[in-house]
């Protein structure tokens, strides 16, 4: 192994732990304190929302709602959708690197075989989004349906029921969120793993202030 080969390994684990470690004290953040983080406010806050619209019968309300939510989530998957494909054929059919991405990898590899897994984990990352908007569409058109659905005895769903349908659809639209916002270290990961480790440095201190203020 060489020692660009060795120093990409360890800079690029580095950073991929720290994006890691994050998200393992956000899991334990939402365990033990779920009321400090936006996760738990947004769906109590989606949950109030629900029990409104279905007691009070606001229908146009509701699916304007989720008309917008629809919109957005589907415009977020077509465009994740030809990003990953477009990533992908760069991958498979690009020539070499550009002399300006080996200028700025300062210690890492620079061989294409490196570089195509590079190109590869990015792909897979906007593929990573686009089913997860897919999912939220999937959830919100289920949403759109149970909320308009009168109470009775012969109703199999309630406000609850409706409120964690919505609350899955909310939770794919985070996961395909987090997707985009991680494209941004990994595509500066094409010019070297230190800019992956910078660039995810960033991320958590992003992700730190909107997983606390919504």
């Amino acid at each position: 192994m060489t020692d660009s080969v060795y120093r990409e390994i360890v800079l690029t684990g580095g950073a991929f732990l720290l994006l890691f470690l994050y998200h393992l004290h956000l899991r334990y953040t939402k365990r033990r304190h779920p009321a400090s983080t936006s996760f738990a406010r947004n769906a109590q806050t989606r949950a109030v929302w629900v029990k409104e619209i279905m007691q009070n019968g606001r229908d146009i309300l509701a699916v304007q709602t989720l008309r917008n939510w629809t919109m957005a989530s589907s415009l977020l998957a077509s465009t994740a959708i030809l990003i990953a494909l477009a990533t992908l054929n760069v991958a498979l059919t690009g020539e070499k690197s550009s002399e300006i991405s080996h200028f700025l990898n300062f210690f890492g590899s620079k061989s294409e075989g490196v570089r195509l897994i590079k190109f590869l984990v990015l792909s897979f990352d906007f593929f990573f989004a686009f089913f997860n908007f897919t999912l939220a569409i999937r959830y919100y058109n289920h949403v759109g349906f149970m909320i308009n659905v009168p109470p009775g005895p012969e109703s199999l769903v309630d406000h609850k029921y409706v409120a964690e349908t919505l609350n899955l659809g909310a939770a794919h639209y985070t996961l395909g969120m987090r997707g985009f916002y991680l494209a941004i270290p990994l595509t500066l990961w094409l010019l070297g793993p230190t800019w992956l480790l910078v660039g995810n440095a960033f991320l958590v201190v992003i992700l730190y202030r909107l997983d606390r203020s919504g």
